[in-house]
């Protein structure tokens, strides 16, 4: 008797989704090298084969897995909302945005970060090369903007990537210990944000 999984027909892009979403469940529990693709496929429900009709190795599936928010927009729409804040001099509405995307993206999906955390761990070079090139424009972008405050007055003066560094790295290791290793604050999000711009204000002021 045949164990092949039985598999349903689907439209190619909707069949490519679902390749994605199950690599990415497997991915973000395992990480890259122990997820093998007859694991991939099993979780699908279809064979190897499928999978590699779309993605012709398990590393361009992987990217693709790396790549699945870009893809969808997501990021792009919320640069374009963090430099609509920076035309305006919206220093707290600014620093509001990037910690409340932070806390948002976890409690959402955690799964992306999982993957990339996993990459880090198990020394994925190319992956997080992919996500340093996506991610550096914006940290320059944003590295441009502190620069420029700091010429106005509004800031004081110091190391423009130290400061969005002090944005970005609380925001993050909060939203980690509390999505990914079960800390409890006893704190809301919304509140949480309001003190980390609160602190964010006090310390970079001129």
């Amino acid at each position: 008797m045949s164990t092949e999984p039985v598999t349903k027909r689907l439209p190619a892009t909707d069949r490519r989704q679902q390749l994605l979403e199950t690599a990415l469940d497997l991915f973000a529990q395992n990480g890259f090298a122990a997820t093998t693709t007859k694991e991939i496929a099993a979780a699908a429900g279809v064979t190897e084969a499928i999978i590699f009709r779309h993605f012709p190795s398990k590393q361009d599936l992987y990217s693709a897995v790396l790549t699945l928010k870009h893809e969808s927009g997501e990021i792009p729409a919320h640069v374009a909302r963090w430099q609509e804040l920076m035309d305006a001099n919206d220093d707290r509405g600014l620093f509001r945005a990037i910690i409340t995307k932070f806390l948002t993206d976890y409690r959402r999906d955690p799964r992306p970060h999982r993957v990339l955390l996993f990459a880090a761990l198990e020394g994925h070079e190319t992956a997080l090369r992919e996500h340093r090139q996506r991610a550096f424009p914006v940290y320059e972008r944003l590295c441009q903007y502190v620069s420029r405050r700091q010429s106005e007055g509004a800031f004081r003066s110091g190391n423009p990537g130290a400061l969005i560094l002090s944005i970005v790295g609380p925001a993050a290791y909060y939203a980690q210990a509390t999505a990914l290793f079960g800390f409890a604050s006893g704190v809301g999000d919304e509140q949480m944000v309001e003190e980390f711009v609160q602190i964010l204000m006090k310390g970079i002021q001129a």
